[in-house]
């Protein structure tokens, strides 16, 4: 018998279907309402990482891959909001700093929604924010390139590199404050509802007691390495998500089946690497199947806007919305060793 599924993949299925997906390409040209954000907190999603102890969930790797997949398949800009919760939440999970005990609880049960203002610091040697010890506290100078969810989170988490190349991880609200100020919302081709913005740091001081993580940035990076290095379960959302399109479409059903045969495959090894013990090993491995899996949903996306015809090009046909969602998948999480493996790629 098929063991039933855990309490979190059938909440978020259900959020996919009856909220998510039927309003994803109204909000992909109108943005996205708070109320969307208080049915993610109201679900319990946001504690799927989160202790048992703290109100969360402590969900195994395989539930978090597969609410990944139903979300970003049904609303890719509701699930990148989302998604970043989960590292604010681990980060805690594994501090023993006072900010574990007055932030962990409300993380994981959904009275706040965190987002992570830090992929700026795996472009070392640039440094893109800088910190300093300054009162007691921590000083922030620099500008974040990006930050998702302005206006949505409550908190984020906010990283910069010491003079002693040290990257220290703090907390702080996610609003404009006397040394933080943020850009107007970025008009991007493909997420625009996730509200992103840069920010300008100019002095922005947090207090010792804000701080998640101080680490060496030789140590990040190592732990870092396999994050952008794994194929993306959302990658495989938004694919199979164009897949269903071609299902009944005339003409289509070889080509759904090839593609989704395929994909089955790459998503079988790919999640196997996940689970391997050492996460930092395997890297060509794990960057072979990142570039198959991207070329499995371009395929999957580009059959979803041939199947559509002429339909495909008006900005609310759902093909067209899923053929932008994967573009940004294209860049999402990016460092310069997967811009190499994937161009390389693309050379042969």
């Amino acid at each position: 018998m098929t063991a039933p599924p855990h309490p979190l993949v059938s909440r978020a299925r259900r959020l996919a279907q009856e909220l998510l997906a039927p309003h994803a390409d109204r909000i992909d040209q109108e943005g996205m309402p708070t109320s969307h954000i208080e049915a993610v907190k109201a679900s319990g999603l946001l504690g799927l990482n989160a202790p048992t102890e703290y109100g969360g969930a402590a969900a195994p790797s395989t539930v978090a891959r597969e609410t990944a997949e139903i979300l970003a398949g049904a609303c890719c800009a509701t699930w990148f909001v989302l998604t970043q919760h989960y590292t604010p939440v681990k980060l805690l999970a594994s501090s023993d700093l006072p900010a574990r005990e007055r932030l962990l609880g409300p993380l994981a049960t959904g009275e706040l929604l965190a987002g992570i203002a830090y992929a700026h610091v795996r472009s070392f040697p640039r440094v893109p924010v800088r910190v300093t010890a300054e009162r007691g506290g921590w000083r922030f100078d620099g500008t974040v390139p990006w930050y998702t969810g302005w206006g949505l989170n409550d908190l984020m988490v906010l990283a910069g590199v010491s003079p002693q190349e040290e990257v220290v991880f703090a907390f702080t609200e996610a609003r404009e404050q006397p040394g933080l100020s943020p850009s107007a919302p970025m008009r991007l081709a493909a997420l625009t509802a996730a509200r992103t913005v840069s920010l300008e740091l100019d002095g922005l001081w947090l207090p010792e007691d804000a701080v998640v993580l101080r680490t060496p940035r030789e140590k990040f990076a190592l732990v870092d390495l396999p994050r952008p290095t794994n194929a993306s379960p959302a990658v495989f959302g938004v694919a199979y998500a164009a897949l269903d399109l071609l299902d009944g479409a005339p003409d289509a059903e070889e080509t759904a089946r090839s593609l989704r045969t395929r994909l089955d495959e790459v998503r079988r090894q790919a999640y196997a690497l996940w689970d391997h013990p050492v996460p930092h090993e395997r890297i060509e491995e794990r960057l072979a199947l990142k570039m198959r899996a991207y070329d499995l949903m371009r395929a999957a996306t580009t059959a979803a806007i041939v199947s559509g015809g002429g339909r495909s090009m008006d900005l609310g046909s759902r093909a067209q919305r899923l053929a932008r969602e994967g573009m940004f998948l294209l860049v999402q999480g990016q460092t310069a060793e997967v811009r190499r493996a994937h161009l390389d790629r693309l050379s042969h």
